[in-house]
């Protein structure tokens, strides 16, 4: 059963407009959580805002938002106050632009949504903007505030929907050449470059969604599963694996190396 969307609103594009329900596309329902309990009791610890200089709880209705322009000064803003700078783009999704849809990075990806029409009725305008932006490979880019902040988004095409993705603010994507510009501008010896070559190619296969699966969290269902039925104690840890050797000094040894033992495998 498919989740309920988590926002309803407009998709405009000029004087097109069509209601429109939004649902984040990935989950972590999924995942093993776990509560903090009081091993003697065996009760639930809740956490609790105290007073940083008293060390006395706080009550709810005392909590109040802060921003820090000092030290130890701040200027509180009410939640009405914060609710009050809503835009127009709270429920309404207007296209202002549309770029190549390979002129986004995937670095300013953030969280990607699934959108779809919320009206049988504005079906017909959904399906011609999906397919307009499809036909000119362009992605459609917008403004919206979600999750209390407004961010710009980005409209992609997807099979018979849309995926709305919110986008990294400006000041949260680092510059690559403060990283990579240190790195020396060496053309790497063709002969290596043909045995790695041959590696990848070894090794190129489809992907699969099963490759993300996490082993750890079903060794961590497994105990539980065993703790259920009564039986004592998780299995040992396994031995840390080894860190593999940086010192490589003879690299085409080491591809030999690798493409023998990866024809070794395929025998």
């Amino acid at each position: 059963m498919a989740p309920r969307p988590f926002w309803k609103g407009y998709l405009k594009l000029s004087l097109v407009t069509c209601p429109v329900a939004m649902t984040p596309a990935t989950t972590e329902s999924e995942k093993v959580r776990f509560h903090t309990l009081n091993r003697k009791s065996g009760n639930r610890v809740v956490s609790q805002y105290v007073d940083a200089v008293s060390g006395k709880p706080v009550a709810e209705d005392d909590e109040v938002k802060g921003y820090q322009r000092g030290e130890d000064e701040y200027v509180l803003l009410e939640d009405e106050e914060i609710d009050a700078v809503a835009l127009e783009s709270t429920r309404t999704i207007d296209i202002d632009m549309f770029v190549d849809a390979d002129s986004i990075g995937w670095i300013w990806y953030d969280k990607p949504h699934y959108l779809t029409p919320d009206d049988p009725v504005g079906e017909e305008a959904f399906s011609v903007i999906r397919d307009a932006m499809k036909s000119t490979g362009t992605v459609g880019i917008s403004r919206l505030v979600m999750y209390r902040r407004e961010r710009a988004v980005m409209l992609e095409p997807r099979g018979k929907g849309i995926v709305l993705w919110t986008l990294r603010y400006g000041d949260e994507v680092r510059d690559p050449k403060d990283y990579f510009g240190k790195i020396d501008d060496v053309k790497p010896d063709p002969k290596l470059m043909d045995m790695v070559t041959t590696l990848i190619d070894e090794r190129t296969g489809q992907w699969d969604p099963a490759m993300t699966g996490d082993p750890v969290q079903a060794r961590l269902l497994e105990i539980i599963a065993s703790k259920k039925k009564g039986k004592k104690g998780p299995a040992k840890a396994k031995a840390k694996a080894e860190q593999p050797a940086s010192n490589v000094i003879n690299i085409m040894d080491a591809l030999r190396k690798s493409i023998g033992s990866e024809a070794g495998k395929r025998k």
